[in-house]
């Protein structure tokens, strides 16, 4: 009988994020899922991205957290649209969360729509909620056996961005490793080493995201 529950709140969820998908086509909204565990770096390339794009496209984003509205107060000083869901101990977004959060944007005037998920690197991953790709952001911190212990997140992704590269020096971090362990995981997906804080990589995720889009880097 549980699996029988947990199959149809899965079906429920992924039927509205076939709904949120449509609608984000109809009005030319290219959505990013981005998702991390916490501290990693989303905010911080949520914001590195506006930085350098807003005079090129127009964003919005939608920031999920537990609680709080300290990084949708950080990007609202960007100048773009921002919407907070606050998931109330919920460890991830789903469909309808973000249903709810796109009739609250105006989303003909948006070409990018950035969603930072609930630091998690379990339940995001199994939570469709109809975004065009996927991007996990790790971190050197971390340490390069994440893909092991968290595989179906790696598999699930399009493009693996890894932070903090600039303290690669100063830690056990072994990017070969990582990036073998990612590459036997998902063979297609893009690992990009990047740091926000020195700008090392950003410009190569910048183009990947363009290229994405459709539109020149």
């Amino acid at each position: 009988m549980e699996i029988k529950v947990l199959k149809n709140i899965l079906s429920a969820n992924d039927e509205i994020a076939e709904r949120n998908r449509a609608l984000l086509d109809k009005n030319n909204v290219f959505a990013v899922n981005i998702m991390a565990s916490p501290g990693a770096g989303k905010t911080s390339l949520i914001l590195e991205t506006i930085r350098r794009l807003k005079d090129k496209i127009r964003i919005g984003v939608i920031e999920g957290d537990i609680t709080s509205s300290v990084d949708a107060e950080k990007v609202g000083k960007e100048g773009v649209p921002v919407v907070q869901i606050n998931t109330g101990g919920g460890c991830h977004l789903d469909a309808n969360m973000i249903q709810n959060a796109l009739g609250n944007m105006t989303l003909e005037d948006i070409d990018l729509l950035l969603i930072e998920n609930v630091g998690n690197l379990v339940c995001p991953a199994e939570f469709t909620i109809g975004d065009h790709k996927k991007v996990l952001v790790s971190s050197t911190p971390e340490g390069h056996d994440k893909p092991f212990k968290y595989p179906l997140m790696f598999h699930t992704v399009d493009a693996v961005l890894l932070n903090k590269i600039d303290l690669k020096p100063y830690l056990d971090f072994d990017l070969e490793i990582f990036s073998q362990a990612v590459k036997g995981i998902n063979e297609k997906v893009e690992v990009i080493p990047i740091s926000c804080i020195g700008g090392q990589g950003i410009e190569r995720w910048l183009s990947w995201l363009l290229i994405q889009m459709g539109r020149k880097p």
